[in-house]
């Protein structure tokens, strides 16, 4: 059975930094693709970055240069580094992971789900 765990998801004021982890049971990123998304209340699920089984990472353009995807696959864990944090970065992050070598930008590439991590950010 594969599960996924967020955590590192808090409250920070705008300027500043978090990073949240993944951690991985049942399922591993070294031969498959993973990614980070978010969700704003009353907004849809949104892309915010993605990693290859190889390391190959993309970002949205929202967070570009702000936000860093990594992995660590002989631990099974993802991360994502955030710094520079805006009001507008608020959401539920949740982190994702798929069957295929790669990580999408839509949902729909990936099969299975954290339950999400909580980032607020303060003006």
């Amino acid at each position: 059975q594969v599960q996924l765990v967020e955590s590192g998801g808090g409250l920070v004021q705008a300027g500043g930094s978090l990073r949240l982890s993944c951690a991985a049971s049942g399922h591993t990123f070294r031969r498959y693709g993973m990614g980070w998304f978010r969700q704003a209340p009353g907004k849809e699920r949104e892309f915010v970055a993605a990693i290859n089984y190889n390391g190959g990472v993309r970002h949205a353009d929202s967070v570009k240069g702000r936000f860093t995807a990594s992995k660590d696959s002989a631990k099974n864990m993802g991360y994502l580094q955030m710094n520079s944090l805006k009001p507008e970065d608020t959401a539920v992050y949740y982190c994702a992971a798929s069957l295929r070598s790669w990580g999408g930008t839509s949902s729909y590439d990936y099969d299975y789900w954290g339950q999400g991590t909580q980032v607020t950010v303060s003006s």
